[in-house]
C-alpha cells in the first residue's frame, strides 16, 4: 500500500484510525500549529513526513476554501508523505476581498491546517496537512499574484470558484461580457476577476516564451473543463482576439470530478480540535472519510503522480461526473429545500427522515439513473446505497441551510440536465418537478411553521419576486427563462409543476410527498 511508509496511519477511507481518541478527553494545553510548533504535537495527531523546505511550488489554485483543502491538498500531502511530488507544492490564491480573514489565519500558521475525518462508525481523526506552501491575498497584492501565476515552475491551476464564478450563461454556454467587473478590465481597470489574472499571467508567458499552464476546474459544473475554456476565451476575446486565438489553441481545460462533503468550519470545530487532540488552528477543516478523484489526463507540461494517491485518471471523465452531480448533487437539491421547509436543520436529520430518504431513492432510481452512462468500475445500486448512508453521517453535522445556498447555480447545473433527457424520451419528471416546486415554495422565504427563512443567493432578488408573484401566477416562478429555459411552455412538466407546488402550498411537504411516492410506487 502506498501509505505504509507514512510517518502515522494515514488518513483514508480504506484505513480504520489506529489511534481512536474519545470525546471529552481533553488534552492539557494546546499547541498553536506553525512549522516550529508541529513536531510537538501528540501521537493521536498524524503529521508530515516529509522537510516542507524541500517542497517546491508546482501548483497555483485560486479559491482556496474548506473543499480543496480536504481534497486536491490531501491527496498532494499523501505523495509528499512518501516523498513524491515534491516539486508540486501548492501555492494558494484568494482573489475577494472576503478571503482576507483566510489569509491570515493560513499567514500565521506557514500554511499548515488540519483536516479532521469523522467516520460514520464514530472515529475522528485529526491530520496535519503541509501541502500548501504559500498563499496570497490578490486584492493585497494583485502584481505578486500575476507573478506567481507568470512563473514557469507553476504548470497547473486548479480552480474551486464555485458554480457561478465561471460568468457563463446557464442556456447558451456563452460568456457573459456585460459583468461590471469584466467591463472595467476590459476598458484597462488592473484586473479582478479569476478570468482576468489567468489572461495576464498568461500574456506574460507567450511573450517570454514560456509554455502556459494547464487550467483545470475542480468545480461541480458538467463538462467543467469545456466551460472553463469557454469563459477564459471568451473573456480574452473581449481583452484581445489574437489572445483568445492562441489560448484557445496552445492551453489545455482538462475535465474532472471531485467528492468529498466538507461541511463549513465552526467555532465548535476549533474548540473541538483544541480540547481533543491538543491542536490549536485558526481554521481547520471538517470532512467525511469518503473522498474522490476522476481527472481527464490531459497534462503536458507534467503532473503529479496522482494515479498513485487513488485519483481515477481517464480519457472521458464525462460518465463519472453525470453520476455525482445526478446523483449527489441533485439529491442534495432533493432534500434541502423539503427539509428547509419541514424546519429540518441538518443534513443527517433530513436523512436520516424516511419519508425524504425514499424521496430521494425513488429520484435517484426512477429519474437520474435512467440518464447516466455507464461508469467504469462503479456498482450504481452501491454508490446509491453509501450515498445515503453518507448523507446520513451524524457525526458531519453539514447544515441543510448550505446545501440550499445558491440555489439559481445548482438547480440548472444538477437537476435540469436530468429532466430535459427526460422529457427528450418522455420519461416520467413527477419527482424532479417536485424539488423545482420546493424551491418556488422556499424562496416564498416562511418554513411550515411560518419561521422565516434565510435565502443565499445571488439572484435572491430575483427569487423572491418570482415566488411572491406565482402566488397569483403558478407559472411565474418557473417563467425565469435565464435558470428553466422553456419548461414553463413544456406541458409535460410545467402541470406536474404545478400540482406539485399547490399541494406544498395547501397540503404541506409530508403529505405531498407520500402522495407522489405511492404514484411512483417507491
Amino acid at each position: 500500500m502506498l501509505m505504509s511508509q507514512y510517518r502515522r496511519q494515514p488518513l483514508s477511507q480504506d484505513c480504520p484510525n489506529p489511534r481512536p481518541v474519545p470525546v471529552g478527553a481533553p488534552v492539557t494545553t494546546a499547541v498553536k500549529l506553525s512549522n516550529d510548533t508541529v513536531g510537538l504535537l501528540g501521537e493521536n495527531v498524524m503529521v508530515p513526513a516529509y522537510d516542507r523546505a524541500a517542497v517546491t511550488p508546482g501548483i497555483a489554485h485560486i479559491g482556496v476554501g474548506g473543499f480543496h483543502r480536504a481534497h486536491q491538498a490531501v491527496y498532494l500531502d499523501d505523495l509528499m508523505n512518501v516523498g513524491e511530488a515534491m516539486d508540486w507544492g501548492i501555492v494558494g490564491i484568494g482573489l475577494l476581498p472576503q478571503d482576507a480573514p483566510m489569509a491570515e489565519a493560513l499567514g500565521k500558521q506557514d500554511c499548515l491546517y488540519t483536516v479532521v475525518t469523522k467516520g460514520q462508525d464514530g472515529s475522528v481523526q485529526a491530520r496535519v496537512v503541509g501541502s500548501m506552501v504559500a498563499y496570497h491575498h490578490a486584492p493585497a497584492d494583485r502584481q505578486k499574484v500575476v507573478a506567481v501565476l507568470a512563473d514557469p515552475a507553476i504548470r497547473i491551476v486548479t480552480l474551486t470558484i464555485t458554480e457561478g464564478g465561471y460568468n457563463i450563461d446557464q442556456l447558451t454556454g456563452g460568456f457573459l461580457g456585460d459583468n461590471l467587473d469584466v467591463q472595467a478590465e476590459v476598458a484597462g481597470a488592473p484586473s479582478r476577476t479569476v478570468f482576468g489574472f489567468l489572461y495576464d499571467a498568461l500574456t506574460v508567458r507567450k511573450l517570454l516564451g514560456v509554455p502556459p499552464f494547464v487550467v483545470a476546474s475542480c468545480d461541480n459544473i458538467p463538462g467543467n473543463g469545456a466551460v472553463a475554456r469557454a469563459a477564459l476565451i471568451g473573456y480574452a476575446t473581449l481583452r484581445d482576439p489574437a489572445m483568445a486565438e492562441w489560448i484557445g489553441a496552445s492551453v489545455r481545460f482538462p475535465s474532472s470530478m471531485v467528492d468529498r462533503i466538507t461541511p463549513k468550519t465552526t467555532a465548535a470545530d476549533r474548540e473541538h480540535l483544541a480540547r481533543v487532540f491538543g491542536v490549536e488552528d485558526a481554521w481547520p477543516v471538517v470532512c467525511e472519510r469518503f473522498k474522490q478523484w476522476a481527472l481527464e489526463d490531459n497534462f503536458p507540461y507534467g503532473r503529479p503522480p496522482l494515479e498513485a494517491a487513488g485519483v481515477q485518471l481517464a480519457a472521458d471523465v464525462e460518465p463519472f461526473e453525470r453520476m455525482k452531480l445526478r446523483l449527489l448533487n441533485a439529491s442534495h437539491q432533493g432534500l434541502a429545500y423539503f427539509a428547509s421547509l419541514l424546519g429540518i436543520g441538518y443534513v443527517d436529520e433530513a436523512a436520516s427522515d424516511p419519508l425524504l430518504a425514499r424521496f430521494v431513492r425513488a429520484y435517484m432510481d426512477i429519474e437520474a439513473t435512467p440518464t447516466l452512462r455507464p461508469v467504469p468500475g462503479v456498482d450504481l445500486s452501491a454508490y446509491k446505497d453509501e450515498l445515503l448512508s453518507r448523507f446520513a453521517n451524524r457525526q458531519i453535522r453539514d447544515t441543510v441551510a448550505r446545501l440550499a445556498e445558491q440555489t439559481s447555480d445548482r438547480i440548472p447545473q444538477f437537476l435540469l440536465p436530468v429532466v430535459r433527457d427526460r422529457l427528450a424520451v418522455g420519461g416520467p419528471v413527477g419527482l424532479s418537478a417536485a424539488i423545482v416546486a420546493s424551491w418556488a415554495r422556499y424562496a416564498e422565504g416562511l418554513d411550515e411553521s411560518g419561521k422565516a427563512i434565510e435565502i443565499v443567493d445571488q439572484a435572491e432578488a430575483d427569487v423572491r419576486k418570482a415566488a411572491a408573484a406565482s402566488l397569483a401566477d403558478p407559472l411565474a416562478f418557473l417563467r425565469q427563462a435565464d435558470y428553466f429555459g422553456d419548461l414553463a411552455e413544456t406541458p409535460q412538466f410545467a402541470e406536474l409543476y404545478r400540482q406539485a407546488l399547490a399541494s406544498l402550498r395547501t397540503r404541506r411537504v409530508r403529505a405531498t410527498l407520500a402522495d407522489l411516492l405511492e404514484e411512483v410506487g417507491a
